[in-house]
Formats: C-alpha cells, sequence, structure tokens
C-alpha cells in the first residue's frame, strides 16, 4: 500500500475520533427547575442544551456542567463540557445550537479542548452574584431576575458582617438541611457588596459552594441590612454550626452563576462578568 492509499484507509478512522468540547452556557433560569436534567416531564437546562447539540452533532450528545444550579437560578457563564466525534467548527457549534435552544438559553462561546479537561473537576474556584433590587416599590421589570426587598438596607452593616465569612470555615448553618456535600469546609476567595443605584450586588468567588450556601449569605445579610439583626450575627451564625440558626433562605431569582476558574493551562475564553443588565456598570464589572 503506498503513501495515497494509506492516508485514505485512515481517513474514517480519524473522522470517527471522539473529541472534547468546552462551551459557555447563559441562561434564564426562572422556567426550569434547574440545570439537571429531570424526570420526563419536566423541563430542565441541561436537557434543552443536551437536545440541541445533539441535533448539530447528529448523535446524542450528553453535557457536564462545572456546578449544578438549583430551580429559579439564573447563569451568565455556565461550563460545560461535552464530547463528539461530529467534525464542527466552534461557529457551527454556536449558531446551530442557538437556533435549536429557546429564547432563554445560549452558548456564548464554544472551544475544542484536550480529554484531559472536565468542567466540573478541573474547576478550581466559582463566582456568583446575587442581585437584590432596594426600593419601596415592586419592580415590573426584572421581577424574576432580581431578589425586590423593599425596606432600606444599610450597605456598611452588611460589608462589616461578610468580612467574617471570608477565609476557610465549617459553612454548615450555610447550607440547605438536605446538602449532600461530603464536606461543609468551603474556602471563601472574595466577598463583597457592591452598589449601583438601586441595585445591591452580593459578589462571592470560593473554591466550591455547598446546597443554598449563597442564597443563605444573602438571606443573612439581608436581615442585618435592615436592622432586624446586629452586625455581629453573621459570624455568630457560621460558629453555631447548626442550620436552625440561621437565617430565611433567600429567593432563587437574585442568583448568577457568573465565572468558572480553571488553570492556566486551559485557556479558556474570557467574557465580561453578567449578567447583562449589570456588565455595563462602572462598579460591577471588575
Amino acid at each position: 500500500m503506498d503513501v495515497d492509499e494509506h492516508e485514505a484507509a485512515a481517513a474514517p478512522e480519524a473522522a470517527a475520533a471522539v473529541s472534547r468540547v468546552a462551551a459557555c452556557v447563559e441562561y434564564r433560569g426562572s422556567a426550569y427547575r434547574g440545570w439537571q436534567r429531570q424526570q420526563s416531564g419536566v423541563a430542565s437546562v441541561q436537557e434543552a442544551v443536551e437536545k440541541a447539540l445533539s441535533r448539530v452533532a447528529d448523535h446524542p450528545v450528553q453535557v457536564f456542567c462545572a456546578g449544578r444550579t438549583d430551580a429559579g437560578v439564573h447563569a451568565s457563564c455556565q461550563i460545560i463540557h461535552f464530547d463528539s466525534d461530529a467534525v464542527r467548527t466552534p461557529r457551527n457549534w454556536i449558531h446551530g445550537a442557538n437556533a435549536n435552544l429557546p429564547a432563554d438559553i445560549s452558548l456564548s462561546w464554544v472551544q475544542p479542548m484536550g480529554m484531559g479537561f472536565h468542567a466540573r473537576f478541573s474547576a478550581v474556584a466559582r463566582r456568583y452574584r446575587y442581585v437584590i433590587y432596594n426600593d419601596p416599590i415592586r419592580p415590573a421589570h426584572l421581577a424574576h431576575e432580581v431578589t425586590w426587598n423593599y425596606r432600606p438596607l444599610d450597605l456598611g452593616s452588611m460589608r462589616q458582617a461578610a468580612r467574617a465569612l471570608l477565609g476557610t470555615h465549617d459553612f454548615t448553618s450555610y447550607r440547605a438541611v438536605g446538602c449532600q456535600a461530603k464536606s461543609a469546609i468551603k474556602t471563601i476567595h472574595h466577598l463583597e457588596l457592591l452598589e449601583y443605584g438601586r441595585f445591591i450586588v452580593l459578589d462571592i468567588r470560593a473554591n466550591a459552594f455547598l446546597h443554598h450556601m449563597v442564597r443563605n449569605i444573602a438571606g443573612v445579610l439581608m436581615q442585618i441590612g435592615c436592622g432586624e439583626r446586629p452586625i455581629a450575627w453573621a459570624e455568630q451564625v457560621l460558629a453555631a454550626r447548626d442550620r436552625a440558626q440561621g437565617g430565611l433562605t433567600a429567593p432563587a431569582f437574585g442568583l448568577y452563576l457568573v465565572d468558572v476558574t480553571y488553570p492556566e493551562q486551559f485557556a479558556l475564553p474570557e467574557r465580561y462578568l453578567g449578567p447583562h443588565f449589570l456588565s455595563a456598570l462602572p462598579n460591577v464589572t471588575d
């Protein structure tokens, strides 16, 4: 067999080789029972994304995500990966998937990856933003994309209370009773409260998060901000290691997964932090 014949024989085998693809998904979670695929007839973001990608690939596609979000929670940067033997360009994947996705879900970038990349297990940190609309009047716009708090919030008190949560702690008091994580010990690298007009944005980055952890932190800080509890209460709740000592779980509507951090070797594309309606505001773009 000469060189040309050998290459021709190898071509079908090369075309069938499975490759790994990473992508960034943004979605409005209001209409879904969370990210994870559910029983038949229950809408989930994962199911919608898998159906769209399967049509582009012309074979069933299973996707894996960086972090499973709950019912009603949004994302401006959910990282996924999937494997496929289909030969498609990033442009093919993006435009093909978006043409088959509902209007509240969109792929923002796609990048071929080595098989050593895993959307969940390769991640070293995740970042969320919890958006509070602080005004006496209930907003008609963004009703399911922000959390409305009608009571005036003291941002200074909330910022002071939040400092106690920075670093490595046992966050048992700040996780859901049914949380299945093996350990409640997590490290919060960054926790700030930003203000722009009537929006208050809780911006938090940690190595990993427990079930309802951000929403429970938001609930405690809002109770402190409106004067129902003293500043020291956030630290007292943390020290108790008892969920019953914590406050109310804040609604899902205001929560966004906005970034996932990976080792530099993976060189994933960077995109501005969301959500979109905050992305152009000078105090919330870092």
